[in-house]
């Protein structure tokens, strides 16, 4: 059942962007170091686009780290300006249109999960034994939580390109959910090209082509007794042969592997067009990759990684380097052999353990993966400690940049006030994840418990 108003709630959102785009003056969220990070920033972006449109590498500088593609996309309108407006205005506009697209991408796949979702207790007589603690769908639920997200909002408002990369991760997941291999080989080339980080994905969108959407473990249907010629949840909707859960379809995954091919190649062509006579793929890498695994920029962020690499000896800071890049990839395959049976929650273990752990991270991270947080209201619905992260975030939210203007323009502070919010709010994001994972482990186990009696 959809949500009642769900299109004017919708549309709601899109307007108060609107309205804080083109009516809010300056407010300053480009300079705000949650919002803005030395990967995302659309001034370092608009000085990258100068560069090269004086015949000079867009990297020679110290600026710019971001990917060739952005400068031909929105540096133009970086440069564009109208009477009395901000000279960015254009590029907040596009952000606000790709905001609403990833929201609808993200209700799409809510449906498609609630689908397989049906199916799966359907196949196993549950139907009527679990009932939804909401009468909402979930798709709908997400997408209102992504577009009202005060993260999310100024975001898109504070002038810089992480809605670019949160909808290109949307793409992928969806286009994997939707079983369209060349959607989501698309959107994990130009994620992985944007951020590096969505390269983990591979695993959930792998399973999700082969498995199909989430589904109760395989132990359930053993248990429940049922044959592989009784339920096909795979496949939601589509003709296509019947086959048991737990039997990989590798065609779609080949299929999924080719395209990724095919679109690498597509992005390297058109890098190596853009940087012609003007740098290299080469020296891409080192200032886009290379930074982002080298933490050369310690400037304040929201993260802990700045504060950190600040204070060690270089002596120590290689072997660090490799602790906290190598952190992130120990984390993946457990993970993967838990959740296996659910790749699309999988995927969002995945973005919020990246939020939390990359090199330079912001508000957009979060609002990413809040909304996909929203695709799993169902079987997260007895999850503990919401009124402690709920509240640990406002206030989160609310210290950060009261820290910041004490510690930078009254200088009554010092770097501990702001980094001290930051390692809360690393905090708070473990908890989350922690939480969220227990959860849907226990709700996984009450299935076998239902199915027992």
């Amino acid at each position: 059942m959809a949500i009642r108003h769900y299109w004017p709630m919708a549309a709601a959102a899109v307007g108060f962007r609107l309205v804080l785009v083109l009516f809010g003056g300056d407010l300053h969220l480009s300079s705000r170091p949650e919002v803005s990070t030395p990967l995302t920033s659309l001034r370092r972006l608009a000085e990258g686009y100068w560069l090269k449109q004086a015949s000079m590498s867009p990297y020679s500088g110290s600026m710019y780290h971001g990917s060739p593609l952005l400068l031909s996309v929105l540096g133009p309108l970086t440069s564009k300006r109208s009477g009395g407006h901000h000279a960015h205005i254009y590029c907040s506009l596009v952000f606000v249109a790709v905001d609403f697209i990833a929201a609808m991408l993200i209700r799409s796949t809510g449906r498609t999960l609630q689908v397989a979702r049906g199916k799966s207790l359907k196949s196993l007589d549950l139907a009527k034994s679990v009932n939804d603690p909401v009468n909402a769908s979930a798709g709908d639920t997400a997408s209102l939580i992504y577009l009202w997200n005060p993260w999310t909002i100024i975001t898109c408002v504070g002038s810089c390109t992480s809605p670019i990369e949160n909808l290109m991760v949307v793409v992928m997941i969806y286009g994997a959910c939707s079983r369209l291999a060349p959607l989501a080989a698309f959107g994990y080339v130009m994620a992985t090209h944007l951020s590096l980080y969505p390269a983990i994905l591979i695993l959930p969108v792998t399973l999700l082509l082969g498995y199909g959407p989430d589904t109760p473990p395989a132990k359930v249907f053993l248990q429940k007794g049922l044959s592989a010629s009784k339920v096909d949840i795979s496949d939601i909707g589509k003709s296509t042969s019947q086959r048991g859960f737990g039997q990989i379809s590798w065609k779609p995954v080949l299929h999924f592997m080719l395209w990724v091919f095919i679109w690498s190649c597509y992005v390297l062509v058109l890098n190596s067009i853009i940087l012609n006579k003007a740098g290299g793929l080469q020296e891409m890498f080192e200032k886009t990759y290379g930074f982002i695994l080298t933490v050369k920029d310690l400037s304040p962020n929201i993260g802990v990684l700045w504060y950190f690499f600040a204070e060690v000896f270089d002596f120590f800071r290689s072997f660090f380097l490799i602790v906290f890049n190598m952190n992130i990839i120990f984390m993946v395959l457990p993970l993967a052999i838990r959740l296996k049976h659910r790749p699309c929650f999988l995927a969002f273990v995945y973005t919020a353990i990246v939020a939390m752990l990359k090199s330079y991270p912001s508000a957009g991270d979060s609002a990413l993966y809040l909304g996909l947080l929203g695709l799993f209201a169902n079987e997260l619905a007895e999850m503990q400690f919401t009124f402690f992260l709920f509240f640990g975030y406002i206030g989160v939210s609310l210290l950060s940049p009261v820290m910041h203007n004490l510690w930078i323009w009254r200088g009554t502070g010092n770097a501990n006030f702001y980094f001290a919010t930051g390692l809360a709010y690393t905090c708070l994001q473990t908890v989350l994840v922690v939480e969220t994972v227990s959860s849907m482990i226990k709700h996984d186990r009450k299935l076998r418990l239902l199915i027992k009696t």
